[in-house]
């Protein structure tokens, strides 16, 4: 009996019974075994694989795969696992989920804004039902795309999800496949796309059984800070990439998601060219997965390789968007002034802050002296959209003692001028969950694991730490947060009831969000679309280009009140018979701030006012008689 297949693995159901195949060409013998006490021996293909129908068994089946009578293991392709990584492996039917998302065409990188979620932490109960209650007040409020931390099965009662070990099976802890479903349908219900964050790196240090199937998914040639790299280029390859491969696919397909968030692909190593490497037909199989819909590829990559966006014909690897981290750290010097560790090569200069603007990139081939190295390649060309521009992400949250989050640790005014400046700039805006009110409540590294390694967990967290010579301060080492303590995952649960008792923080990101979406020159994310200019000390100019009567000014000044008593800057000019006049500014009283004087006062130059952020538009001048005129006047 042939079967026909959905993917190369795993367990798929049809009419006649279950049909199973695996991997395992170190391995002589392969017999699924139920919990039930069905026991059907698979047979070898000859070429590695073990394959087979097991007519007795149904969907809803948990089960182990029996390698040589010895060990019992889950299913690498597992599509669940009910107790954890350690258990069985759960037969599942898709098909049954009645999904209501038929016109649901994706989302296009223009215009979108990215909210990373970590279900586990997002509400109280931190389960997928309770995320789905709260996506149409996102909706609501201008965020157009779900970023969903890792999801794939991972040990322990709690974590981040990067040390995932069941790649195809959503983790137990949020809840099943179907509600996982759901979440998905209802986001899209709401024109909100879902992207999942998946891990391509490297496996989590408890319950990886991949090893006992093949030796071969794994290689010693490379190096990587987690855990043993994925074998992409070596001996025995071709079904290890299959398996990544078929995965990527495999979340697009049955979970209808819109795209993937490839972590740390700076640890993904594959010496084929671009157009065969692993990352290019990662995003390929993703992208055939759903041919009728746009399916986004995101990326982290600490190197700054921009060549990842790049096209085919330009040497590229054809994915959607990258994490700049030069304009995160930028940012926050500007809002701290601390430069230490990995933001020493950073000002947070008016200048830097117009370049991440224009060019996504800082660095782009310059020496960077924090890695004595150079950092990154030239970026020239590439759409705005194409930088992920943030001010809060989990990682830049929890790289620090007590996991506070950027107004918390920044003036208040800087701070929202600063907020202004992310959502406006002509980048892809990404906000980390919380950061739309304020949220008071942390965010640090978490991991529940076995004591032997939770005590390494915890050391290293602290040796990470340490690279921030003021961390080394003794007195704060009783700050940092133990990784490993249940409550230290308590206390980084939102308190969703801030929304309201931080009002004037949630108004102010929901109207730069509508500024964005509504007004064509915040729409336009149009390479070379804005230019910059120095002001002052701390104060900036953007100007956005879209017909001249509809063109916009961002003026951000992190610094004082500042007069600008000579305006010989061009981008300040405004065409004849016109002036500029405030639109929209974050010191607006309902933002919780002091008020705005307009800024364009003409015979007084301009007075821009401090820890600040104010959008400008053009205006009508109602013609004034200057005084040698009105003198002419009274002497005819």
């Amino acid at each position: 009996m042939v079967a026909k297949r959905r993917y190369p693995i795993g367990a798929e159901v049809d009419q006649r019974g279950v049909h199973f195949r695996v991997w395992a060409p170190d391995r002589h013998e392969v017999t699924v075994s139920t919990e039930g006490g069905v026991n059907w021996p698979l047979k070898s293909e000859g070429n590695g694989y073990f394959s087979g129908w097991a007519t007795e068994i149904k969907a809803g089946a948990d089960y182990f795969f029996e390698l040589d009578q010895k060990e019992k293991a889950p299913d690498p392709a597992s599509r669940f696992q009910p107790t954890g990584p350690h258990g069985p492996s759960r037969v599942i039917e898709p098909s049954r989920f009645a999904w209501t998302d038929q016109t649901w065409l994706g989302r296009p990188l223009m215009g979108t804004v990215i909210y990373e979620m970590h279900i586990g932490t997002f509400t109280k109960s931190g389960t997928w039902s309770a995320a789905t209650v709260e996506l149409e007040e996102l909706a609501s409020i201008g965020i157009n795309c779900i970023e969903v931390m890792p999801i794939a099965d991972f040990a322990g009662r709690f974590g981040w999800g990067y040390d995932g070990v069941n790649l195809f099976a959503p983790t137990r802890l949020y809840g099943t496949p179907d509600e996982f479903r759901h979440f998905v349908d209802t986001a899209h219900r709401l024109r909100m796309a879902v992207i999942l964050d998946v891990v391509y790196n490297h496996l989590g240090p408890d319950g990886n059984y991949l090893g006992q199937f093949a030796k071969s998914y794994f290689t010693d040639r490379y190096q990587t800070d987690w855990g043993a790299a994925i074998n992409f280029d070596g001996d025995g390859n071709a079904p290890v990439r299959e398996y990544f491969l078929t995965n990527a696919a495999y979340w697009i397909d049955e979970f209808h998601l819109d795209g993937l968030r490839l972590d740390a692909t700076q640890n993904i190593y594959d010496q084929a060219p671009p157009e065969q490497h692993i990352l290019t037909e990662i995003g390929r199989s993703a992208r055939n997965a759903a041919p009728n819909r746009t399916i986004l590829i995101t990326t982290e990559n600490e190197p700054q390789d921009s060549d990842l966006c790049r096209t085919e014909a330009e040497g590229g690897y054809q994915l959607d968007a990258v994490w700049n981290d030069d304009f995160h750290h930028s940012a926050m010097v500007a809002l701290t002034g601390h430069r230490e560790a990995y933001y020493s090569d950073y000002h947070g200069s008016p200048q830097e802050l117009i370049s991440t603007a224009k060019y996504g990139y800082l660095y782009q081939g310059q020496w960077y002296s924090w890695q004595q190295k150079p950092r990154g390649k030239p970026g020239f060309g590439l759409p705005p959209a194409a930088y992920i521009n943030y001010i809060q992400n989990h990682d830049q949250v929890a790289n620090s003692a007590r996991g506070r989050r950027a107004h918390q640790v920044a003036l208040p005014g800087r701070y929202r001028a600063t907020l202004a400046f992310t959502l406006l700039a002509p980048g892809t805006p990404l906000l980390f969950q919380g950061q739309e009110f304020a949220a008071s409540t942390p965010f640090h590294y978490f991991a529940d694991h076995k004591p032997e390694l939770n005590q390494l967990i915890d050391a290293g967290r602290v040796e990470f730490l340490v690279q921030f010579p003021s961390l080394l301060d003794p007195a704060m080492r009783e700050v940092f947060a133990p990784a490993t303590d249940e409550a230290t995952f308590q206390r980084c649960k939102l308190d969703l009831t801030e929304r309201k008792k931080n009002a004037a923080a949630y108004q102010l990101t929901k109207d730069l969000l509508r500024l964005r979406r509504s007004d064509p020159a915040f729409q336009a994310q149009a390479i070379r679309g804005v230019d910059g200019a120095v002001l002052g000390p701390h104060c900036l100019v953007l100007r956005y280009f879209v017909d001249g009567l509809r063109d916009r000014l961002l003026i951000v000044n992190l610094g004082p009140d500042y007069h600008l008593s000579v305006v010989a800057e061009p981008l300040l000019a405004a065409p004849v018979g016109m002036k500029w006049a405030n639109l929209f500014s974050t010191e607006s009283p309902q933002y919780d701030g002091n008020g705005t004087y307009e800024l364009d006062t003409y015979q007084d130059g301009w007075r821009i006012p401090g820890e600040s952020a104010v959008v400008l538009q053009m205006v009508p001048r109602i013609t004034q008689l200057h005084p040698h005129d009105f003198q002419r006047t009274q002497e005819e």
